[in-house]
C-alpha cells in the first residue's frame, strides 16, 4: 500500500517541480522594481504578456531574491485583486494606489505598446512619500 502511495505522489511532485520551473522562467522575463523606484515597501515585478493567457498582472514580494511560491500575483483588471498568494491589506492598499498612478504604463507595457523595459521603467511614477 505504501508503495502505491509513493508512486502516485511522484507525478504530483513532478508537476509541482514543473510548475516551479515554469514560474522561474516567467520570473526571468520580468523586471523587478525596487522600493526606491516605486515608493512601495516591497518589490514589484512587471512583464509583457508574452504567451500568457490571462490579463495584465504584476507580482510582488518582500525582496528580489525569492522563489515563485513566495510571491503574490495581483491582477489589474477589472479591479485590482490578489489572484495568488497573500498580500497584507495595508500593502495591497498601497499597491492599488501605485497601480492607479501607473495603470496606463503597466497596461501598455503588458500589451507590448511600450516595447522596451527601460522605457516602461522610466515612465513609471513612484508613490509620494
Amino acid at each position: 500500500m505504501a508503495a502505491k502511495q509513493q508512486v502516485s505522489a511522484r507525478p504530483a511532485r513532478r508537476a509541482a517541480a514543473h510548475a516551479e520551473a515554469a514560474d522561474g522562467q516567467a520570473l526571468f522575463d520580468m523586471a523587478n522594481l525596487r522600493p526606491e523606484r516605486t515608493g512601495l515597501p516591497f518589490v514589484v515585478f512587471i512583464s509583457q504578456r508574452g504567451g500568457s493567457r490571462h490579463d495584465v498582472r504584476v507580482k510582488v514580494a518582500r525582496g528580489a531574491k525569492v522563489r515563485p511560491s513566495e510571491m503574490a500575483t495581483v491582477a489589474l483588471r477589472p479591479r485590482v485583486r490578489v489572484v495568488r498568494g497573500a498580500v497584507d491589506p495595508g500593502d495591497l492598499a498601497l499597491l492599488r494606489d501605485w497601480i492607479e498612478l501607473n495603470r496606463s504604463v503597466l497596461i501598455d507595457y503588458w500589451n507590448g505598446d511600450i516595447e522596451y523595459t527601460e522605457d516602461a521603467i522610466t515612465a513609471l511614477k513612484p508613490l509620494s512619500a
